[in-house]
C-alpha cells in the first residue's frame, strides 16, 4: 500500500548508542525538517527585518549639490552684509554722538575764554581811557593855574559860599602867591561873611582851605584833584599825575 509506505510527519531518530534512555516527550529534530527556521540569538526578538536595520551602519547624508553650495554662500553673504551694514550704523551713530560732544565741549570752552578775552579788553579799554582823560585834566589843571591864576578868587568865594551860616570866625587860608588875587577878587564874598585871608605856605597855588569853629571846607588842590580822579575811577593822586 502506498500510503503505508510514505512517511507521515515527524519521525523518531534513535538516541546514539549508550545514552541515557529520553523521556518519550524530547526528540531530535533533524535539520531538515526546520524547515525555514532560524536559529535564536540575543536580540532578535520581533521583526527580523528591523534587527537588521538596526545592525546596518546609518547611512552618511548626500553631498550637497552646486546649486545647494551656492544657495548657502549667498544666504552667509546676506547676513554677513545686514551683520555688517547693522554694526556700521551703530558705528556711526556711537561717532555722530562723540563728535557732537566734542565739538559742544570745544565750542563752549572757544566761547568761554572770547567773554574772557572780551572782558580783559574792556578792563584795559576802561584802564586806558582813564589815564588818558587823567592825563588831560592834569594838563587843563596845569594851564588853568598859570594862565589864570585869578580863578583862585572864584574857588575861595565858592568855598566860603559853602560854609554853614552859622559859622563865625571864618578864616581863608591861601597861598602867599594867591593872596592878593583872592583879596581882590573875592572881597565882597569875603565880607559878607566877616571872613579873614590868612598867607599859608602849606596851602599850594590855586588851593584854598576855610576854616571855622563849626567845620572846614578843603578845597586845596590835592583834594579837588582826589575828587576829580575819583569820577574818572582812578585813585591816582595829584602829587603822582604832576610827576608823570
Amino acid at each position: 500500500m502506498s500510503n503505508s509506505s510514505r512517511p507521515s510527519g515527524f519521525r523518531n531518530v534513535p538516541p546514539p548508542a549508550g545514552a541515557k534512555p529520553s523521556s518519550p516527550y524530547q526528540r531530535f529534530i533533524p535539520r531538515e525538517e526546520l524547515g525555514e527556521f532560524a536559529s535564536w540569538k540575543p536580540g532578535t526578538f520581533g521583526d527580523p527585518g528591523q534587527a537588521d536595520a538596526a545592525q546596518a551602519p546609518a547611512a552618511e547624508p548626500a553631498e550637497p549639490t552646486t546649486e545647494e553650495w551656492r544657495e548657502r554662500v549667498a544666504a552667509a553673504r546676506q547676513a554677513g552684509y545686514q551683520e555688517g551694514y547693522r554694526d556700521g550704523l551703530v558705528a556711526l551713530e556711537n561717532f555722530k554722538q562723540n563728535f557732537a560732544q566734542q565739538a559742544t565741549a570745544q565750542v563752549g570752552a572757544l566761547l568761554q575764554a572770547f567773554d574772557e578775552q572780551l572782558v580783559a579788553l574792556d578792563a584795559r579799554i576802561a584802564q586806558a581811557l582813564t589815564q588818558t582823560a587823567v592825563q588831560m585834566a592834569r594838563q587843563v589843571l596845569r594851564a588853568e593855574l598859570q594862565q589864570r591864576p585869578e580863578v583862585v578868587a572864584r574857588v575861595a568865594a565858592e568855598a566860603v559860599n559853602a560854609v554853614m551860616l552859622s559859622a563865625r570866625h571864618i578864616v581863608v587860608h591861601v597861598n602867599p602867591h594867591d593872596l592878593p588875587l583872592v583879596a581882590e577878587g573875592a572881597q565882597e564874598a569875603l565880607d559878607a561873611r566877616g571872613a579873614r585871608l590868612h598867607a599859608d605856605t602849606s596851602v599850594e597855588r590855586g588851593g584854598v582851605l576855610v576854616q571855622s569853629e563849626v567845620g572846614a571846607i578843603d578845597a586845596r588842590i590835592a583834594q579837588r584833584w582826589a575828587q576829580a580822579a575819583a569820577a574818572l575811577g582812578s585813585s591816582e593822586t595829584f602829587t603822582e599825575a604832576a610827576a608823570s
